[in-house]
């Protein structure tokens, strides 16, 4: 907590707000969207303008560091450039991420906005492994309850939402849905372990590690769009299917990103995970009041055990016990 001693309890509020408010949001937004009636936009696409949307915005925030456009290409030019390198370090979690992106939109095609919610939370466990095993991390005993309570909620969730989904809705493909979140999980604990060990073994700022992910990652959306849409998009446009909606998906994307950036910065794990557990609830009220999604009690229980493991997880580790001091020798 010492890096975070000189952020303001009204900042922590703020970042909790744009985080838990921005979250909620984007899925129900992307779960609305993409269960309407007429011509589907397409996800790749999506996802591609997002890359472009936060490339654009880490770039601003370089000017801002550096106070001048000369200064921002300077260092761009020098750490990217010119260091193909080192840049290419962020071609791996960027690939990750567009892939985690894209079926993030197929899953929320398939599952409730709560289920997706609730199940996206075993991104929890797959970091956790992955940090044990690419950066040698330990877990606290608080931390193992914390996995074992989110297995055992997620997986009540699971029992009921795969009972429940046997329904006519046409928007519904449950199994799909599940594996998607599997996946999405899986690519979110590597991607994230991987580039808090490449953030944290060089001395390369957090903006030039974006430039060069989001650099990779435009390209990664070129590609998907092409091999996935791409004879949809030279018959019907690039932006076929689009509304107001959809581009404020886009912009929620973009925002998410950047605040992450943030709360890794400056602030600290219990504003994430808190704001994690304020997410899932709202998004629960937001399926009941567009979707008219129920809940039975074993979805209830499960939730719970989820906001308690993300809660207890996000603690703070307690500090070393220190040894006894040795009794003086007498003079």
């Amino acid at each position: 907590m010492a890096a975070n001693e000189g952020v303001s309890l009204g900042f922590k509020i703020y970042i909790l707000l744009v985080l838990t408010l921005n979250a909620t949001g984007y899925i129900l937004l992307i779960r609305y969207t993409r269960s309407q009636s007429g011509p589907l936009y397409s996800s790749t696409t999506t996802v591609l303008l997002t890359e472009i949307s936060k490339l654009l915005i880490s770039l601003l925030l370089l000017i801002k560091e550096h106070r001048s456009v000369l200064g921002m290409c300077k260092d761009v030019w020098n750490n990217v450039i010119t260091n193909p390198r080192d840049s290419f370090k962020m071609c791996v979690p960027s690939i990750i991420y567009a892939i985690q992106n894209n079926l993030a939109f197929v899953a929320l095609s398939n599952l409730d906005a709560a289920t997706y919610q609730v199940s996206y939370q075993m991104k929890v466990i797959t970091t956790a492994i992955f940090m044990v095993i690419m950066l040698n991390k330990s877990l606290s005993r608080t931390q193992w309850v914390a996995i074992v309570l989110l297995f055992l909620g997620v997986a009540m969730v699971q029992v009921e939402s795969a009972s429940s989904n046997k329904s006519t809705d046409i928007h519904y493909n449950y199994p799909v849905g599940v594996v998607c979140i599997l996946i999405s999980c899986l690519c979110s604990g590597f991607a994230g372990v991987y580039f808090e060990k490449v953030l944290k073994g060089t001395d390369t700022s957090l903006w030039i590690r974006n430039v060069q992910m989001y650099l990779f990652g435009i390209v990664s959306g070129i590609v998907a769009v092409f091999s996935k849409d791409g004879e949809v998009i030279l018959e019907q446009g690039f932006l076929h299917g689009y509304n107001y909606l959809v581009w404020i998906i886009v912009a929620m994307a973009s925002i998410g990103g950047l605040y992450t950036s943030i709360v890794v910065k400056y602030t600290d794990n219990i504003i994430k995970g808190f704001s994690t557990a304020v997410s899932i609830i709202l998004a629960a009220v937001g399926s009941f009041l567009l979707f008219q999604k129920t809940f039975g009690l074993i979805f209830l229980l499960g939730t719970g055990l989820v906001i308690s493991a993300v809660y207890l997880y996000s603690l703070p580790k307690p500090a070393p016990a220190k040894l006894a001091s040795q009794p003086k020798e007498p003079v």
